[in-house]
């Protein structure tokens, strides 16, 4: 069982984008780029799709709310945080690349985490990547390869954890990196996305990236 009651979603559909609420995903929203039937959640995001503001590239992605839908904003020494996934990345757009989950910095336009699914026409799979910028003014982030020949249609797992005292540790397909991010990162308010955000914006509407997770949830243990 996927709860839906910690996120709102935004679909590449309209301009801006649409946001469709906590509220309605519980209630059992699905359209043409999302579905969730309680036990999978399924996302599509065309190449052709709209995009947020300031953003390069079209995306389906939940983003992190409390249960009555306001935005769940957090600092990352109040809690020992996580995000676990268990999924499946069907389609890639041309690029090969999909982002399947962040921590991202609220009122910024730069996360601290991105973990982004690689695929290869040339091995026929794909590679697991962290991107992560160890300080809040990093205009560039470290890129540690978490995994390697992840096939598409392949069931894998990943966990993103920021404990109290900014020990990170990004895991995907059964590796594990670990670092230390910057203090600096302490009092910037942060929060979850997962879902299917393509780093592609040019082909045919059927080109983009699709993904089916059996498995997502957050916690903030205090």
């Amino acid at each position: 069982m996927i709860d839906m009651a910690s996120w709102n979603l935004s679909v590449p559909v309209g301009s801006p984008p649409a946001t469709i609420e906590t509220s309605k995903l519980v209630s059992g929203f699905k359209d043409q780029y999302f579905n969730s039937d309680g036990s999978t959640v399924y996302f599509w995001a065309p190449v052709t799709g709209t995009r947020t503001e300031n953003a390069k590239y079209p995306r389906t992605e939940l983003r992190e709310t409390y249960s009555n839908g306001t935005l769940h904003n957090w600092l990352y020494p109040d809690a020992d945080n996580l995000l676990r996934a268990t999924l499946v990345v069907n389609q890639v757009p041309s690029s090969g690349k999909i982002v399947i989950g962040q921590i991202h910095a609220y009122e910024s336009t730069r996360p601290m985490v991105k973990v982004e699914y690689q695929y290869s026409e040339s091995t026929q799979s794909g590679n697991i990547v962290a991107k992560v910028r160890m300080r809040p003014d990093d205009k560039e982030g470290r890129v540690i390869n978490i995994a390697q020949d992840v096939k598409l249609d392949r069931e894998f797992s990943y966990r993103i954890h920021l404990g109290r005292s900014g020990a990170l540790s990004v895991a995907a397909a059964g590796y594990q990196w670990d670092t230390q991010i910057g203090a600096a990162w302490g009092n910037k308010p942060l929060y979850f996305k997962a879902g299917v955000y393509v780093q592609d914006n040019t082909g045919y509407k059927s080109e983009g990236g699709k993904a089916t997770f059996s498995r997502l949830d957050i916690d903030h243990n205090k």
